[in-house]
């Protein structure tokens, strides 16, 4: 049973406030107790009644996450999630404008939010990404990622070489800008921008795609789920930056050396979806296709 649902709202969307107060009033009417994150509620200072718990600390405190924004928050709030260890369901409700992830609007939110409460939303299982920054014999971070871990040069450096292998077989030396390993739901990402081929989010495997690669034969391959890709990373000049996104959300550094590992990681994280979207629906509407 769901008895506590966190509310989570784009930092800053100071117009969301009053949506903010009619899910409380619809959750409390239901016996459920809304409890909001931090910056949430310091957008709706009428509500300061509530519970509060900040980004990091939410995920541990409730039976579902209401995320209302768009990617990008719903991006942030699932890694947190799977860094919790906890296997919770998010909806995501679009206050954005691309949303492949939080792809309802709020008219349509409360009836799919009644479902997820007695526990007959379809949920939607995604594959998530864990990452590790490898020096030398230890590890000096760790993340996860929903879309993509990326590679990449830094602002004012040349090109750099990365070797890639998987499963501890060696790939190839890629020479370019960097590269993207995207999972099934990060494939309309970064990785459709850089060339990289669309996967359904059932899908079990990931996608490694060079960005602007000097030779036009590397091309992005698709790889098993269960890979294991390490990237190692090296520059004409020592001065030079290489540098690790994760979801575009998390940046580091990395020195000479440094290797980057990246596999997928239990559990997947589990979105509620509206049963009249399909996967096909959503890409139609939201990469312009004609429909007939």
């Amino acid at each position: 049973m769901v008895e506590r649902v966190g509310i989570v709202t784009k930092l800053r969307l100071t117009t969301i406030a009053p949506h903010v107060a009619e899910v409380v009033a619809w959750l409390e009417a239901r016996g459920v107790e809304p409890i909001l994150e931090s910056d949430t509620a310091r957008l709706t200072p009428s509500l300061d009644r509530l519970r509060t718990a900040s980004r990091d600390e939410l995920p541990r405190l409730v039976d579902l996450l209401l995320v209302l924004g768009g990617d990008g928050t719903l991006l942030s709030m699932a890694t947190r999630v799977s860094q919790s260890g906890r296997d919770l369901p998010i909806l995501g409700v679009n206050f954005g404008h691309l949303g492949f992830l939080a792809e309802i609007n709020f008219p349509e939110l409360f009836p799919l939010l009644e479902s997820a409460l007695i526990g007959s939303a379809a949920i939607e299982r995604r594959l998530i990404l864990g990452a590790r920054v490898l020096r030398g014999s230890a590890c000096v971070a760790e993340y996860r990622a929903l879309n993509d871990v990326v590679i990449t040069r830094g602002s004012l450096s040349r090109v750099i070489e990365l070797a890639v292998s998987v499963d501890g077989v060696f790939v190839a030396r890629f020479t370019g800008d960097g590269l993207i390993i995207s999972s099934p739901t990060g494939s309309t990402a970064y990785n459709l921008s850089a060339g990289g081929p669309i996967l359904h989010p059932a899908v079990d495997g990931l996608v490694l795609t060079p960005i602007a690669p000097h030779t036009l034969s590397n091309r992005p391959v698709v790889v098993p789920g269960s890979a294991r890709v390490l990237v190692t990373a090296s520059t004409l000049d020592n001065d030079q930056e290489v540098i690790l996104t994760l979801d575009g959300q998390i940046g580091l550094a990395l020195e000479p050396g440094d290797m980057v590992e990246t596999q997928q990681h239990e559990p997947p994280v589990r979105l509620i979806k509206a049963p009249t979207n399909s996967y096909f629906d959503v890409l139609r509407q939201k990469l312009k296709w004609v429909e007939r």
